[in-house]
């Protein structure tokens, strides 16, 4: 049927149509920060990867890998409404900061989740990193230099739900060193020459702080292999007290888990040297410690992400980590 002078053509179709998800970019871990005037350094940030979409009205926030978590991450998704634009598509992290400015994942674990917990779902923040869509046209061909001068007017000075991820202008070592004093997770560099390109990619690089310490060894939980271990049980001092810090599971080759039980089970001890309950355990005395390297503290004081280094005889109380705040990181005392 021919269409008659009042009738109005239909809309022209975006430049480019917008994707209903995108991969993300994942960045390659490191053991040190990349040199040179093409990378830039961000922050890294330890919550869940969202990519918000704004189309048509509909706002979505998608997680890395593709759930929609929309309404998990109510005052996100308001906020990016106000944006002031048709149609976007924004990368970033979605996280809880702590009271020292530092994202913390099992706050945010507790925010999105059920358990009690003292952060609210409006406390969660997304930090805003790249501009994959704008208003029709797809971005993701550009350099990162680009994509970030186009989101910088959209998000930069706001201090809602919705912030900007600042590039640090420092050399990467040093940054790098801050962060990790700062007790951040540590940081991420990127190429500013490099285009989008989703999945792990060399463009990307991440860099993370690891802390090392000693903690006294007060048992050890049998190993499904026999004569092995499953997992060290922990713990540091406190005041003239041991307080248990968790268990550690990995970090050993199958020999050396193999002697390390025969160390401990030449020192077994009838009543545990902590306030703990755990089924199958054996308790040794408390001569014995291990290095151990770990990312952080959890809010209930127990190592996270724990990995064995090694063992020796404890020479002194002094030399154990002290724990000053078991609410949250505490200092060492070396």
């Amino acid at each position: 049927m021919a269409r008659t002078a009042k009738q109005k053509p239909p809309p022209a179709p975006p430049a480019d149509p917008m994707p209903r998800r995108v991969e993300p970019c994942v960045a390659t871990l490191v053991d040190k920060p990349p040199k040179g005037p093409e990378w830039a350094f961000e922050v890294k940030w330890d919550g869940y990867r969202l990519a918000v979409h704004v189309e048509s009205g509909e706002v979505r926030a998608i997680t890395r890998g593709g759930y929609d978590w929309t309404k998990k991450f109510g005052p996100i998704v308001e906020e990016a409404r106000q944006l002031g634009h048709s149609s976007m598509i924004i990368d970033g992290e979605a996280v809880v900061l702590d009271d020292h400015g530092r994202s913390d994942f099992e706050l945010l674990q507790r925010a999105v989740g059920k358990k009690p917990s003292l952060h609210e779902s409006s406390e969660i923040i997304f930090y805003a990193f790249d501009l994959l869509y704008l208003d029709g046209h797809d971005l993701r061909s550009l350099p990162l230099a680009e994509r970030r001068r186009l989101l910088e007017p959209i998000v930069a000075g706001r201090t809602g739900a919705i912030r900007f991820s600042e590039e640090m202008h420092a050399d990467g070592a040093e940054f790098f060193r801050v962060a990790c004093e700062h007790g951040l997770e540590g940081i991420i560099a990127k190429r500013r020459d490099a285009p989008y390109r989703s999945e792990r990619r060399p463009e990307w690089l991440k860099i993370k702080c690891a802390r090392r310490d000693s903690f006294v060894i007060v048992g050890y939980e049998p190993s499904t292999v026999p004569g092995a271990i499953g997992r060290l049980l922990l713990a540091a001092r406190r005041g003239d007290d041991l307080a248990y810090v968790g268990g550690c599971g990995t970090g050993w080759s199958n020999q050396e888990s193999t002697i390390l039980r025969e160390l401990l089970n030449a020192i077994p001890v009838d009543r545990p040297p902590v306030a703990l309950k755990r089924k199958g355990a054996v308790f040794v005395r408390p001569l014995l410690v291990a290095d151990i390297e770990y990312r952080a503290w959890t809010q209930d004081g127990k190592l996270r992400h724990p990995s064995f280094k090694g063992v020796r005889e404890m020479e002194g109380p002094t030399e154990v980590y002290e724990m000053k705040d078991i609410g949250s990181a505490a200092s060492a005392e070396r």
